[in-house]
């Protein structure tokens, strides 16, 4: 009989540990990315000083630090009240099990990434596209006007559409999301660039060479479609080249679509062989 309790207790204990681990990364990738996290570290600190004041018996810094700390969750509440609001909206529309990360997938925005660069291209509409990946681009996003939307073809073309006050500037995109628009970068001045490269180009070098962003730039003189890499730019791709190199570049994994690319050819061989029989 205690070692059947024994046994339910240390599942209990169990799913109490994974649950607040849930909970723990359902914050941390709300507020990733954003000013929150600069919050976070000041009250850190804060809290760092408090011990060390304690520590070395700093009375007077102690004392205030203690009376400022003792009202922390008010402090938190006031601090992060539109990070809540966010999480608690977030929470009501998307159980926290059902799904943690709502919104679409990877691969579908690469593909509304290229349908909309096509279509701009097409147009001759300049557009200069900035993609996260591991190091952030928060900096760049308060430089700009902040939209966090989900990313869809329909708001990226009308973002860099002439009559837009953001066409000039940049869009990031990041955790599948529109973070903000009409954002700049520092501009590679390297003098062995070529002299026809104009401020988008330069722009998405830059970029890429201080992060690991990958950029994609479109022309407004030619229509022309180039990928920023690490420092490299790739110039004249269309829109398949374009969604083979983002695929690449941002590791999205393509097995079902090239088992279902590998049937297909079986399939067209197995009805030329009927034919031709």
């Amino acid at each position: 009989m205690f070692d059947a309790f024994s046994n339910f207790r240390y599942l209990q204990d169990i799913l109490d540990i994974i649950i607040v681990a849930l909970i723990i990364y359902y914050i941390l990738s709300l507020i990733e990315g954003t000013r929150a996290v600069q919050m976070l570290s000041g009250l850190g600190a804060l809290f760092v000083l408090y011990f060390v004041s304690q520590r070395w018996e700093l009375f007077t810094l102690n004392w205030i630090l203690g009376h400022f700390l003792s009202s922390i969750i008010l402090i938190a509440v006031i601090l992060f009240q539109s990070d809540i609001r966010r999480a608690l909206t977030a929470l009501g529309k998307n159980p926290l099990f059902l799904k943690i990360s709502p919104g679409k997938s990877e691969e579908l925005v690469v593909d509304e990434i290229v349908k909309s660069t096509s279509f701009l291209a097409n147009r001759q509409i300049g557009a200069l596209i900035a993609i996260e990946r591991a190091n952030s681009l928060a900096d760049f996003v308060e430089i700009g006007m902040r939209i966090d939307a989900w990313v869809s073809r329909e708001l990226i073309i009308s973002i860099f559409n002439t009559s837009s006050p953001l066409h000039d500037g940049g869009m990031i995109i990041g955790r599948n999301k529109i973070l903000s628009a009409g954002s700049f970068f520092s501009l590679a001045t390297d003098p062995d660039l070529e002299r026809e490269l104009g401020t988008r180009h330069r722009a998405a070098i830059g970029l890429s060479r201080e992060t690991d962003a990958i950029v994609v730039v479109v022309s407004e003189e030619t229509g022309t479609i180039s990928l920023a890499s690490e420092g490299n730019l790739t110039r004249g791709l269309d829109a398949t080249s374009l969604n083979n190199r983002l695929l690449e570049l941002l590791e999205i994994r393509r097995q079902l679509i090239e088992k279902h690319g590998l049937f297909d050819r079986i399939l067209r061989r197995k009805r030329v062989e009927k034919n031709s029989a």
